[in-house]
């Protein structure tokens, strides 16, 4: 089929939605009481939440797409990691519920407020993937840290969300970005 004029070429439509308005606050109603999360915190799990979000995005992008040497254990592992960031982005959105904050993980905010980098589109590498995938545990580890000492001062109980968060992703990071090491020479 060869495209036609009003088709060759032609980038899809962005679409029309409003703009982000990220995480918002709620007012307390009926019986509800108790520790209310300040704007500031409400901010910062949001942004550890569309981190979360986008990486376990990107990890079953890379889960369909990956191919090459060690394709089912990288598979399998992807698994882990894209598991790992739906539960734990479900735990912060719950959290901020509990603190009367509005969690906002629509498509839209999420790809407008990500620290990740876009992941690529196509089969990639297993090689490759294992690289792009400890970025993108790294970035939302370094969010996790950018936030976690804000989080503590205000709410430690988050902060001990943020605790196994960074515990779990540092693993992981360590574990896959080992497939592509080799051990270092010179031992003395």
């Amino acid at each position: 089929m060869t495209p036609t004029k009003s088709t060759a070429g032609a980038q899809p439509a962005k679409n029309k939605r409003k703009p982000a308005r990220g995480a918002q606050l709620t007012q307390e109603q009926n019986a509800e009481s108790g520790f209310s999360a300040s704007q500031t915190l409400s901010d910062n799990l949001q942004r550890v939440l569309v981190d979360l979000i986008e990486l376990a995005s990107q990890g079953k992008q890379a889960h369909w797409n990956v191919v090459g040497t060690n394709f089912r254990d990288t598979h399998l592992q992807l698994d882990e990691v894209i598991e790992a960031a739906r539960e734990f982005s479900d735990t912060i959105a719950e959290r901020m519920r509990a603190l009367h904050a509005l969690p906002d993980g629509r498509s839209d905010t999420v790809a407008e407020t990500t620290t990740l980098p876009e992941f690529p589109s196509g089969e990639v590498s297993t090689i490759e993937v294992i690289d792009l995938i400890t970025v993108r545990l790294e970035e939302t580890v370094a969010t996790c840290r950018d936030v976690h000492d804000a989080v503590d001062d205000e709410d430690p109980t988050s902060a001990d969300i943020l605790h196994e968060i960074l515990e779990k992703l540092e693993q992981f990071a360590w574990m896959i970005s080992a497939e592509n090491r080799v051990p270092a020479t010179g031992r003395g």
